[in-house]
């Protein structure tokens, strides 16, 4: 699993031994991007005044054809809101050949010092990039050309075929591949490659595509380009990706993390969004947790939750680097999870060197944590803590949305215009063209048919005094430990905790459960315990409680309610911080039918048709 190398001949001009071919031609890469992909494709001049614009690539490589569309994007004022950009790469390279390669075009560089700074954690599977405010996507899927083809779903306005040459990776260009790429293509959908080889032509020709050749760069004669015109009606497989011809007015139910994030996405996309919050400010509910980890769920075979959790904390990261103070509102200082005794598995080859992004804890780790050397411990290189609250408040400033307080909604109904959302006395609260429910447990009263669950949590936190001995690392497992936590006025917070009590909407605190989470505490971390047993026994450790809305499997639940235009985002459980800016992004996609951010097993694993009977 480790990087690609890629060697550098001595005029620069970066080659693949595993292929025996160069990543570009001569001339030069920027100049082959310019000339056979974006003019191939009539780019700039075909996406002007579009809402959105969908690439799909085979063959990443080195990244020049993604940062010479992105380059155009950004200095074209025509530019579509949305730029999309999925690429499939069986064989990543490292981010420092990334760099080398854009170093010749310096108008490249800022692009690609970007570029590399979220080219990390690419294990096999799709890997969501962002850049420019999340109005340009970058979807990275990692693994052999066919089963990535057969995991994402969507209709191309462009496609770039950029694999090395037939002769040396022959799968790339095989008549089966291109098959599957031409599935991506719609009527008018433009196509273009270095390469004119027989085979190629003709299978593209036999899959519909109408093609032209042209000149080619040096050494190159011709290169090829071509329009997906096929002379036979096109049968998809299944239903067409729904389409949202234009973005308009959403209601959202919930102003927590889920509700905030599906209105960001929402807006990013055009949409003015309506956020109702029975409470008089957001996060009033189990997102308002006042600290909370962020971390993977880590399997020996790499089961689904662990795969959605890594998705869903790369989501989470880029949100919180575009909108909080790291320090402040996060931190991105790892995370430390006990294991139970002699358990400290991880999937067939993942070590320190990664790609993965966790591997068991070393013995520096452990002593800097303050725990025994022979503990048995993950390390969770991706994660860290965040406060919530922060993070809301965040996605609600987004332009396009605006957040109404003390307004419950009590029924739904459906009118003219869309929908209509009502208080308990008949009231008008709003009206939408659509409406996503994101009320945590509550969500049930407008979704019966959602197998909703409510969990109540408590946990401990309190104010560090000045010489309390506390872990600098986040420690999770049976429990979890976050301290150094800066607050307003300067004091740091340490929080522990929390129980998990099902079935239970009691908001009152418990002396049971205080208890419990002092148990689990000295079971995690002795010292700290030790250490704050005088603020438990004095009454200095407050307590919070909050109802956490699970769903019967514990993953999400984002998906159509069965009436057209009211979808839920919900049951996100104790991982919202995990899970809330992925299922925004997989809704708001499925709403436009964009390039989904998950592969497409995953996708339907959070969907809400999973729960119908």
């Amino acid at each position: 699993m480790a990087a690609e190398p890629v060697a550098w001949r001595a005029d620069g001009v970066p080659r693949s031994e595993r292929f025996g071919d160069n990543y570009h031609t001569e001339t030069g890469a920027l100049a082959q991007a310019r000339h056979v992909f974006l003019g191939g494709c009539g780019l700039p001049e075909a996406w002007s005044g579009r809402s959105k614009w969908l690439i799909l690539e085979t063959g990443f490589g080195l990244g020049l054809n993604f940062l010479t569309t992105w380059q155009a994007w950004r200095a074209d004022a025509n530019r579509p809101r949305m730029l999309h950009f999925v690429s499939v790469e069986a064989h990543p390279v490292g981010p420092e050949d990334l760099l080398r390669a854009a170093g010749a075009y310096p108008e490249l560089m800022p692009l690609a010092e970007e570029l590399a700074a979220q080219w990390h954690g690419l294990l096999p599977g799709f890997h969501r990039l962002a850049f420019d405010q999340g109005r340009v996507l970058l979807t990275l899927c990692i693994g052999d050309v066919q089963p990535m083809l057969r995991a994402q779903r969507f209709e191309a306005d462009s496609i770039f075929l950029d694999g090395f040459s037939p002769e040396q990776n022959p799968a790339m260009w095989s008549p089966d591949t291109l098959k599957a790429v031409s599935r991506f293509a719609r009527q008018g959908t433009g196509l273009a490659t270095w390469t004119c080889a027989r085979a190629v032509r003709d299978a593209l020709s036999q899959n519909g595509f109408q093609l032209e050749t042209r000149p080619g760069l040096p050494p190159k004669r011709d290169c090829l380009a071509g329009v997906f015109a096929p002379a036979w009606t096109v049968r998809r497989r299944g239903p067409a990706p729904e389409h949202v011809e234009a973005p308009g007015r959403c209601a959202v139910i919930g102003a927590g993390l889920a509700g905030a994030a599906v209105a960001a996405s929402l807006a990013r996309r055009g949409w003015q969004v309506t956020v109702l919050d029975a409470a008089d400010r957001p996060a009033a509910g189990a997102s308002g947790l006042p600290v909370g980890v962020l971390a993977p769920h880590v399997s020996p075979d790499d089961a689904l939750l662990s795969r959605l959790t890594r998705a869903g904390i790369r989501a989470t990261w880029l949100e919180l680097e575009r909108l909080l103070q790291e320090g402040r509102d996060w931190r991105a200082a790892g995370v430390l999870e006990r294991r139970p005794e002699g358990d400290t598995r991880v999937p067939d080859g993942w070590s320190e060197s990664g790609p993965n992004e966790s591997w068991p804890a070393s013995a520096a780790q452990l002593a800097n944590a303050g725990l025994p050397a022979d503990a048995p411990a993950l390390w969770h290189a991706r994660a860290g803590w965040v406060r919530p609250s922060r993070l809301i408040e965040g996605w609600l400033r987004e332009p396009g949305i605006e957040f109404r307080g003390n307004a419950p909604v009590a029924r739904l109904s459906r009118s003219a215009a869309g929908w209509q959302l009502r208080d308990a006395a008949d009231r008008l609260l709003a009206e939408a063209d659509r409406v996503v429910v994101a009320a945590g447990y509550e969500s049930g009263r407008f979704a019966p048919e959602l197998p909703l669950q409510p969990v109540r949590g408590q946990v401990a936190w309190g104010r560090m005094a000045g010489d309390l001995a506390l872990p600098a690392t986040p420690l999770n497992g049976d429990g979890h430990l976050i301290a150094h936590v800066p607050e307003d006025e300067g004091a740091l917070l340490w929080l522990a905790g929390a129980t998990f009590d099902r079935d239970s909407t009691d908001l009152v605190p418990q002396a049971a459960d205080a208890d419990a989470n002092r148990e689990r505490l000295e079971r995690l971390h002795p010292v700290a315990a030790a250490a704050l047993a005088p603020a438990f026994e004095h009454g200095e450790a407050k307590t919070w409680v909050g109802i956490r809305c699970a769903s019967g499997d514990r993953r999400p639940l984002v998906g159509p309610l069965g009436e057209a235009g009211l979808w839920a985002c919900t049951a996100l459980g104790s991982r919202g911080l995990s899970f809330a800016a992925l299922c925004a992004e997989l809704l708001a996609a499925q709403w436009h039918g964009e390039p989904l951010p998950l592969p497409a097993n995953l996708a339907k694993a959070l969907g809400t048709e999973r729960t119908a009977p």
